[in-house]
């Protein structure tokens, strides 16, 4: 007997384990049963049989699960998790906005397979309307709406209901990958133009050049204070004789107020009026001249001459 080895070092056997088969879809809409099923679609995730399960479970298959659909006849693909395993043989059920992404009807096939996506870093997303400028904080919200997906994957419009209404995000950009998983992740959001918005116009305002003068006949004379000019009443009622008389107006009397042209919008500008002190000449004068003991006395008592 011969025994030889063709290779230096023997060649591991791996087995690839990965889960491939198709499946009858149907929107959440038809899943039988009392419980209401709406949240399916709030969120990135299937309804798959039981039968998966058991084939997953002997599988050497990396958790979270996520899966790869695609749609064979239109060459869409996405990718999604899996919320429960309750559907029935051969069917499962998918979010309403994920069947239209692979253009898909009632009782479409689709073709399910597991796959490992890459941690995500960044997103950028695009609202579909304006009406998503109407939320005061949209990151928050969509970051409580990425709670309920598994994966996310470019090109995909993703649907998110907030106070009843439902908003619609077209995935522009995701990093590492194509496609990468959102389950405990680090991740930056980006927000792109809504699709049909536009900016508000702003109106130019024409600026009046520095040279024309400004017209002044509009200003009113300060006529100021006028002594006299007021009318009197008379103690037994009667009107003749109180009419006023006022004193004739002088040129030099009126004063007009002159208007700040240097004023800008914002600003007080206080005006203080410093005079100088007039000199106090006479005081001083007198104290030069004061003399000692120089005043004269008077007496109560007249001196007489004696006989």
């Amino acid at each position: 007997m011969f025994s030889f080895n063709m290779f230096d070092h023997p060649i591991p056997r791996v087995f690839q384990n990965r889960f491939s088969t198709q499946y009858r879809c149907y929107s959440v809409s038809m899943l039988a049963g009392p419980n209401d099923r709406s949240d399916v679609e709030k969120g990135g995730k299937i309804i798959m049989p039981p039968s998966a399960l058991d084939q997953l479970s002997r599988l050497n298959i990396t958790y979270p699960m996520l899966f790869k659909l695609t749609n064979k006849n239109s060459d869409r693909m996405t990718h999604c998790g899996v919320l429960e395993f309750v559907a029935d043989e051969g069917i499962c059920y998918l979010p309403h906005w994920m069947m239209q992404n692979l253009l898909l009807e009632e009782g479409g096939l689709v073709q399910v397979e597991s796959v490992n996506l890459q941690v995500a870093t960044y997103s950028k997303f695009q609202p579909q309307s304006p009406d998503f400028l109407d939320i005061t904080n949209p990151k928050a919200v969509l970051e409580n709406a990425l709670r309920n997906f598994a994966c996310l994957t470019t090109g995909d419009v993703i649907a998110i209901n907030y106070n009843e209404k439902i908003y619609e995000l077209r995935v522009m950009e995701t990093k590492p990958d194509k496609a990468v998983s959102i389950i405990e992740c680090d991740m930056n959001v980006d927000f792109d133009a809504p699709l049909g918005y536009k900016e508000p116009e702003r109106s130019t305002q024409q600026e009046e050049p520095a040279d024309i003068e400004p017209d002044h006949s509009d200003y009113v004379a300060d006529v100021g204070f006028r002594a006299f000019t007021g009318s009197g009443n008379r103690l037994d009622g009667k009107k003749k004789g109180i009419d006023p008389s006022p004193s004739p107006l002088k040129p030099g009397d009126i004063r007009r107020g002159i208007p700040n042209y240097e004023f800008k919008i914002g600003t007080i500008t206080f005006i203080r009026n410093s005079r100088p002190q007039a000199k106090k000449v006479e005081e001083d004068e007198a104290v030069n001249r004061f003399i000692a003991f120089s005043g004269e006395g008077q007496s109560l008592r007249k001196k007489g001459r004696k006989p």
